[in-house]
């Protein structure tokens, strides 16, 4: 495999290990290659493979053993699912145990409120797609998503939407873009009528509240996600790395 030259090469090849570890090429617990070896298959110096791998080591994805070698972390699916501030819906039910689904409830056209517009650079009264999502864990409802982004991102008619999708792959297939970042914004409130008619319970228990803001790696506004979460069984932790 070889390097392109269309973007840094430190990111690239970051990319490139990212994906292997989630996608099980690195199994949990495994060996990795050492830097030579990856620095001979990926074609780039070996000082470009030690920056990318101190990276994937202060995320807590990897550990590096003195004299050892580089090993996946064994908790990964727990670093991948919840490092920094993307949270992936689908990867949290996962990591519960849980087999995850997403039943679309609304999939529409509305006006951007003040606070909407603010996050998304937008005026306020433009348009938005937006979309309200049930996720499911082992059929029983966990999460409910309401996600609204410029309709002027559309590049395919909005029946054409299947909400059944993630959201990294509602934005890059209807909207042709990738999401580069996230920021997620946590607090706790009492649940409303609504919310509590879908995911069930007690009236007037309190439920975790995250609301996401996703960009593309050069600072665009793609999305703002209210997520409301049921946490009486889903576990909602946080790994970071300390040095």
């Amino acid at each position: 495999m070889r390097i392109i030259q269309s973007k840094s090469v430190v990111d690239q090849v970051d990319e490139i290990l990212l994906e292997r570890i989630r996608e099980g090429t690195y199994p949990a617990g495994s060996r990795m290659p050492s830097e030579s070896e990856l620095s001979d298959e990926l074609g780039v110096s070996r000082a470009t493979v030690r920056t990318v791998l101190a990276k994937l080591a202060t995320n807590g994805l990897i550990i590096r053993k003195q004299g050892n070698g580089t090993y996946i972390n064994a908790r990964v699916r727990e670093v991948s699912a919840h490092s920094g501030n993307l949270w992936d819906l689908v990867e949290l039910i996962e990591s519960n145990g849980y087999k995850p689904s997403i039943q679309p409830l609304s999939i529409e056209r509305k006006r951007a409120t003040e606070k909407e517009a603010a996050v998304l650079a937008v005026e306020p009264g433009d348009e938005l797609l937006s979309m309200c999502r049930l996720f499911l864990a082992n059929g029983r409802p966990a999460i409910l998503a309401n996600n609204v982004t410029p309709l002027s991102l559309l590049r395919e008619p909005i029946e054409s939407i299947d909400g059944s999708l993630h959201i990294r792959d509602i934005l890059q297939q209807y909207c042709h873009q990738r999401i580069g970042f996230a920021i997620t914004d946590i607090r706790s409130g009492v649940i409303s009528a609504d919310t509590l008619r879908l995911l069930g319970g007690e009236s007037g228990r309190t439920i975790l509240e995250l609301q996401v803001a996703f960009y593309t790696r050069d600072n665009l506004p793609l999305a703002l996600g209210v997520n409301y979460f049921d946490d009486s069984f889903l576990r909602l932790s946080l790994v970071q790395a300390w040095n």
